[in-house]
């Protein structure tokens, strides 16, 4: 009997040391300092941290399908960055819609909300592209569901609320996210973000460019932009001995000639988009009478003449795949040039990517994400600028929308923000967004006017210039 009773213990001990053992292995404590928790995701991996005061900036590869829909069918690694503040603050998911910078940067939103920011390569833009590329899962959805894959894996780490935002093909980014994946972000915040929905309807840019500025400024520059051309014979020798001194080609585009024009019918709009209306006076005031080289370095500064050369268009040969594909590219108009002085016009996406790749137009794309955002969009902002172009075409939530604004800043070009807004406007769309983010504060809840960004502004941080990109890259 006491052998027996004996046995019993020991059992009942047994038992217990392996269910303590157990539950000691199930209960493993998981990570604390934040770049251990990131790296603990599975297809996660460190290329550098980097020091900021007050925050922990990560440049990370994250392991993704190259084909969403097809996950077996080989992987690729997509950059990120992320710039940690803390766990309990909004998250702000940004994407520029090209390559990512690898700079400590926090975008307004990320400001305004005082959160945490995550920025996402664009798939196919090196090094985010998949060997071999195949350009056909180069696509809208693809890349949502990129976005859609970092959020699910960032979310258990960061779990208060996500805004998404992003400037130009960014702000079109973040639009198609949501799109796609309606619940993850509690916020978009799109600035200056173009939406061509019928891309051979594009008389919208014909009528912006007959009445922004002031006369005198569109004067001036239709009259550089012409004398280009009539001067087309020098200036290309002078394009010659550039290309040659700096190793450019131009098999892409087919010629030097195609070339030089395309660069030359991109000044107008090039201007409008980067430069204010109080940089007309730095555009020659006579063109007829000015220098070949006063000719040339205006086209040059606001224009670049490498931009259509196979080394200026090889980065960005993703857009102009997507554009070609998807996104559509717009068209314009010159009559103020005599038609013997234009030979090509605004050339297609198709000759600025190389022929090895296949594309062809998808039509339905555009209309759905607009008729989408019309009937649909919630909690959504889009901010434009007056004097931007590419505001000529934007997406206009419909009476299906909800809580969602389209706001335009006095006087903006393609860097159109929110601190840029008349007043009342600022402040609605401060309020809003902090709203969204689940941060405002019981005063702002009830008088959206005295809404303010919550973190203070970092000369460094906050840089609010445009990135020059050569015209017609939204």
């Amino acid at each position: 009997m006491r052998k027996a009773l004996r046995w019993l213990l020991a059992l009942m001990v047994l038992i217990g040391t392996v269910g303590t053992a157990g539950t000691a292995t199930a209960v493993q404590q998981e990570p604390s300092d934040i770049k251990d928790r990131l790296l603990a995701i599975p297809g996660m991996s460190l290329i550098e941290e980097k020091p900021y005061t007050g925050y922990r900036f990560f440049v990370l590869n994250y392991t993704q399908p190259t084909d969403h829909r097809h996950p077996d069918r080989g992987t690729f690694q997509q950059r990120i960055t992320v710039l940690h503040k803390d766990v309990s603050r909004p998250t702000v998911f940004y994407t520029g819609g090209y390559s990512v910078s690898t700079t400590p940067s926090r975008r307004e939103p990320t400001q305004i909300v005082d959160g945490n920011q995550v920025s996402m390569e664009y798939r196919y833009f090196t090094p985010s592209r998949p060997a071999p590329a195949d350009w056909s899962k180069l696509d809208i959805w693809q890349a949502a569901s990129d976005q859609h894959r970092i959020y699910e894996a960032l979310k258990p780490i960061y779990g208060a609320n996500w805004l998404a935002t992003g400037g130009s093909k960014g702000g079109m980014t973040a639009t198609y996210y949501k799109r796609f994946y309606p619940r993850d972000m509690d916020g978009v915040v799109a600035y200056v973000a173009p939406n061509d929905v019928v891309d051979k309807e594009d008389s919208a840019y014909d009528r912006f460019f007959a009445q922004v500025g002031t006369k005198d400024c569109r004067d001036r520059l239709n009259a550089v932009q012409r004398e280009a051309l009539v001067r087309r014979q020098p200036l290309e020798k002078k394009y010659q001995a550039y290309a040659a001194d700096n190793g450019y080609t131009f098999d892409t585009v087919g010629s030097l000639d195609r070339a030089y024009e395309a660069v030359v019918l991109d000044y107008v709009w090039g201007f409008w988009q980067y430069s204010l209306l109080s940089d007309c006076g730095t555009i020659p005031a006579d063109a007829k009478h000015a220098t070949d080289d006063a000719i040339w370095d205006s086209i040059d500064t606001i224009s670049g003449f490498s931009a259509y050369t196979d080394q200026g268009l090889e980065p960005y040969t993703p857009y102009y795949y997507q554009a070609g594909t998807q996104l559509g590219a717009p068209t314009i108009h010159f009559p103020t040039i005599e038609k013997k002085y234009i030979r090509y016009g605004y050339q297609p996406p198709r000759n600025y990517v190389p022929r090895a790749i296949p594309m062809k137009f998808q039509p339905s794309a555009m209309r759905d994400v607009d008729t989408w955002v019309r009937k649909h969009a919630d909690q959504m902002m889009f901010v434009y600028g007056q004097n931007d172009p590419w505001g000529s075409e934007r997406f206009r939530p419909g009476a299906g929308a909800h809580d969602s604004y389209v706001f335009t800043a006095p006087g903006m070009n393609h860097g159109a923000n929110v601190a840029g807004l008349v007043s009342d406007e600022k402040s609605l769309a401060t309020a809003r967004i902090l709203e969204w983010a689940g941060v405002a504060s019981p005063a702002v809840a009830s008088n959206p006017s005295v809404a303010k960004p919550l973190a203070t502004y970092d000369a460094k941080l906050d840089r609010r210039d445009v990135t020059r990109e050569p015209a017609l890259r939204p």
